[in-house]
């Protein structure tokens, strides 16, 4: 069985096995530190692998046009809050099904529409 050492930036170690099918676990320490979701960004880098939290935030560049769309359309105070927090929630539960459709598609698990299915033909 392999042996793995993982690091954090305060230099906490801890040696961790690997699995026979090349899986490990990650301290609960490290992991409620480094706030992990259900998937890490995983990078080799001089020899090392670094394993980090990947941090998607859908939605949030997005926010002042929202928030400018929304107070065109007479919202303030209050009313103007709520409006936001759904529709921001909205986008972001939209640009997580793209992005999970994108990954099918790369995958090969979905097929791709074609220009024409998008755009019609040229004619």
């Amino acid at each position: 069985m392999v042996v793995a050492t993982m690091e954090c930036d305060v230099m906490n170690k801890k040696t961790i096995r690997v699995s026979k099918k090349r899986q490990i676990t990650i301290p609960l320490e490290f992991y409620e530190k480094l706030n992990l979701g259900n998937e890490v960004e995983c990078a080799l880098k001089d020899g090392a692998v670094i394993i980090r939290p990947i941090r998607r935030n859908l939605g949030d560049d997005f926010s002042e046009e929202l928030l400018e769309e929304l107070i065109s359309q007479g919202l303030s105070g209050q009313k103007l809050m709520e409006q936001f927090r759904i529709e921001r929630a909205n986008f972001k539960q939209g640009a997580q099904k793209m992005l999970k459709e994108a990954e099918e598609i790369a995958l090969g698990t979905k097929p791709s529409e074609s220009f024409e299915d998008v755009f019609g033909s040229e004619e």
